[in-house]
């Protein structure tokens, strides 16, 4: 694990409730499962004036890296956590909500000192990196790897490194546990039976194990990121899901300092502060994961499409973060994550695809739409649910679309495949996830499903008229 540290803090003070931490002798001494070294030792061993370097251990014991301070950094002791008490998060979540990810960064370190670290996948989440230099403060950070992550990643954590001067504390899976998987099920086993299972061993186990030495951990979560599961998460919240060093529910508070910050302004702030990026970016990588889990994005889909493409969008989520899926979400996600069912009200959730050159149909209308083997005019029917983030983000293509075709002799529709219907429209119109776009041919009775994932405007109208 490494801190990183600067002499000088980004706020001349804090809040109050705050500013009466203090150090006392580190010198040999034990906060959480960290060791301190003393002062002395950590200024001979830093380097590039902000950071420290050390020597990474071969123990997968979690987090238990030789922390190096700077002199004049203040370390919070474990006292101060005890003045903010676990039910006085909601209340400082709203204290935050309009906070810059600057400030919530600098209060999170100022809490929790050396018991907090920022989990760091090798994507734009390296925005938190820089923003915890900013703040003058010691700061540590820790990464998962699985095994199974592409060499840009790899690459791009030494690039970070470099950059920081800092040494990030790696988590492996456990080899046994690693080995009966794929000597079982095979390598690729989560194209066929959804990716929960190989997650659950590569990811969220590693983590489980990293945040029992913790208190407290920092994640890049954004809510616009997966409007179907982060899009209420707080800036600072008590996880729901793991442990932390003390065990027992309301042991590990979770920061998300750039929770209501868009992609966009992430990305303005890694060019304005010319932060290293990862090279997968430039090639069409937004979200990225796992190697064989990961794939670039086309124009008008959502950045998490590009994550297990293959399922549906209901529970996007590896299990790291499986706390933002709602109390019963996981009931309507069945055994392999594959075929999620939804049940989202109407009434609660905005209908989309709306245009008066747009027909919503029924399922009778559906039904007789397949049923006719000669129809007056082809039709185009994308499959759909409202809650879908990858339907969201291609509202806007197939509403135009709908557009150009008016008065063309070929009809535009739509069919709200989710809850009840889904059933029936896997069985018989070839739903396989959101959204499925068909082509019913004027002289045939079976649709023909688009095949692409690109779902822009030039796209959609070359599939049509190749087939009217």
């Amino acid at each position: 694990m490494a801190l990183a540290a600067s002499s000088s803090s980004f706020y001349g003070s804090i809040s109050s409730s705050h500013s009466s931490i203090t150090s006392h002798d580190r010198k040999g001494s034990l906060i959480g499962s960290f060791r301190l070294i003393s002062p002395a030792t950590a200024s001979s061993r830093r380097r590039l004036t902000v950071s420290a370097e050390i020597k990474r251990s071969d123990s997968i014991s979690p987090l238990a890296a030789t922390a190096m301070v700077a002199p004049s950094a203040p370390v919070a002791s474990p006292e101060v956590v005890e003045k903010v008490k676990t039910n006085d998060y909601d209340k400082l979540a709203k204290e935050l909500e309009n906070a810059s990810p600057l400030e919530i960064m600098d209060r999170a370190l100022a809490i929790f000192g050396n018991d907090i670290a920022i989990a760091f996948s090798g994507a734009e989440d390296v925005a938190l990196i820089e923003y915890a230099k900013l703040t003058g403060r010691p700061f540590r950070v820790f990464s998962l790897d699985t095994g199974r992550l592409n060499p840009e990643t790899y690459q791009f954590f030494d690039m970070v490194e470099k950059h920081y001067g800092i040494g990030i504390e790696y988590m492996f899976p456990d080899a046994v546990e690693v080995q009966a998987l794929v000597r079982t099920k095979g390598l690729f086993s989560f194209y066929e039976d959804g990716h929960q299972e190989c997650c659950r061993v590569r990811k969220v186990r590693p983590l489980r194990r990293a945040l029992k030495g913790l208190r407290a951990w920092i994640t890049g979560q954004r809510k616009d990121q997966s409007p179907g599961t982060r899009s209420d998460i707080p800036v600072v919240q008590v996880d729901p899901s793991f442990e932390g060093l003390d065990g027992g529910v309301g042991s590990l508070i979770k920061w998300n300092p750039v929770a209501n910050v868009e992609g966009k302004d992430i990305w303005n702030f890694l060019r304005t502060m010319n932060v290293p990026v990862n090279s997968l970016h430039s090639k069409g990588y937004i979200s990225i994961g796992c190697e064989p889990c990961t794939r670039s994005v086309l124009p008008g889909q959502h950045e998490r499409e590009g994550r297990w493409w293959w399922e549906d969008a209901t529970a996007k989520e590896c299990g790291l973060h499986k706390g933002n899926i709602k109390e019963g979400e996981f009931a309507k996600v069945n055994g392999n994550g594959n075929g999620a069912s939804h049940t989202n009200d109407s009434a609660t959730v905005p209908d989309i695809f709306n245009s008066q050159n747009l027909v919503s149909l029924t399922r009778n209308g559906i039904e007789n739409l397949a049923k006719l083997e000669n129809r007056k005019e082809p039709w185009l029917v994308v499959l759909y649910a409202p809650w879908c983030p990858f339907c969201q983000a291609m509202e806007g293509s197939y509403v135009e679309l709908a557009d150009k075709l008016a008065g063309s002799g070929v009809k535009v529709g739509k069919f709200r495949a989710d809850g009840d219907q889904k059933a029936y429209a896997q069985k018989e119109l070839q739903l396989g996830s959101f959204p499925t776009i068909l082509f019913f041919p004027k002289h045939s009775s079976r649709p023909i499903k688009y095949p692409s994932e690109q779902r822009d405007v030039g796209s959609l109208m070359s599939f049509v008229n190749a087939l009217r």
